[in-house]
């Protein structure tokens, strides 16, 4: 077990892994409290780096040991949340606040990175995403029509193997999107 110290987690808290979903989670044993998102006190800067450190995988799985399912296909994303999306939490931040204007500028500077060449989706999403897929780099894996919101999938559905969508805004917040398969 880590400390509070090094986890940024209030005290009593642990980080674990599903057994089903093989994602770290957040548990307290006392209260047997447990939940995808941190809990209210922690420190983001702290689990930030600690969640990069012990509890993320940017390897992505060899394409070659894999067959597409038919219909579907594999992306992966970055998501900044805004005050105003649907769920303003992530296991980033227990209570999102900022405005949908302030994400806009955040992920208009990860999508000029990425246009440069500074860095990958995969690598912001691991540190950055507000979505528990960035323990996968944003990997979402397999999807078909009609699994995703709408706006995101007709954006993944269009983008060629290999290229990064614009800017999708969907009820959830703002995405960067990469179709993988």
């Amino acid at each position: 077990m880590s400390s509070p110290n090094e986890t940024g987690l209030p005290e009593g808290w642990e980080v674990r892994r599903s057994n089903t979903k093989n994602l770290p989670y957040y548990f307290h044993p006392e209260t047997k409290d447990s939940r995808w998102e941190p809990p209210v006190g922690t420190d983001p800067d702290k689990l930030k780096a600690y969640m990069a450190n012990k509890h993320s995988s940017t390897r992505l799985p060899n394409p070659a040991s894999f067959e597409v399912p038919e219909g579907k296909i594999r992306a992966a994303h970055l998501l900044v949340k805004h005050r105003d999306s649907r769920r303003p939490a992530s296991w980033r931040e227990a209570k999102i606040t900022r405005s949908s204007a302030e994400a806009m500028e955040i992920i208009k500077d990860y999508e000029s990175k990425i246009q440069k060449g500074e860095t990958t989706l995969s690598e912001l999403a691991t540190t950055e995403s507000d979505c528990s897929s960035a323990r996968k780099g944003g990997d979402l894996g397999f999807f078909g029509k009609g699994d995703m919101q709408k706006e995101f999938e007709d954006a993944a559905f269009n983008l060629e193997k290999g290229a990064v969508s614009g800017i999708v805004s969907t009820a959830s917040g703002l995405h960067l999107i990469q179709r993988l398969e």
